[in-house]
């Protein structure tokens, strides 16, 4: 199944030089989650932290508390992104036709992610649950991103 995950708030997080712990002491303190190590993600549904590549996590959910940005370049990218979650059993199996990452449970676990190409345009993929993944694409590619998803479950439907 593929659904749409409702509008929140996505702010990436560029910690300064030198500052690395002081913002991840902050954000546990102000949002209960860690910054997140590469290719993975901390905090829950509602309230994550992905990691969105060298030095750098998307918060999404809660309003960044004022606090972070002593330690960190503090940007909202609420606008810039469509968020979709492909859910079911064969979940992995559609996106294997599209990405050349393994997302097998067995290697990309629950909390994994990745900044990876997902047919033609760049995407974020995170293992968020029992067959279920968050996919995260620039907003003027999501009609694309629906499209692709769509022809691989129909594809794998039809097998």
């Amino acid at each position: 199944m593929l659904s749409e995950i409702p509008h929140a708030q996505m702010t990436l997080l560029s910690p300064y030089k030198g500052k690395e712990k002081h913002l991840d002491q902050v954000l546990k303190d102000k949002h209960g989650m860690r910054f997140s190590a590469p290719n993975r993600s901390t905090g829950k549904a509602d309230a994550r932290c992905v990691w969105f590549g060298y030095g750098q996590a998307m918060l999404i959910g809660p309003v960044p508390d004022k606090a972070l940005r002593e330690f960190a370049a503090v940007v909202d990218q609420s606008d810039a992104w469509a968020v979709v979650r492909l859910q079911g059993a064969k979940a992995a199996d559609v996106l294997a036709r599209l990405t050349s990452i393994d997302l097998r449970a067995s290697q990309f676990k629950r909390g994994h992610t990745a900044r990876t190409e997902l047919r033609h345009m760049m995407v974020s993929i995170t293992h968020v649950g029992a067959d279920a993944f968050q996919i995260m694409a620039f907003r003027s590619t999501a009609n694309t991103l629906v499209h692709d998803l769509n022809g691989a479950m129909v594809s794998l439907a039809s097998q």
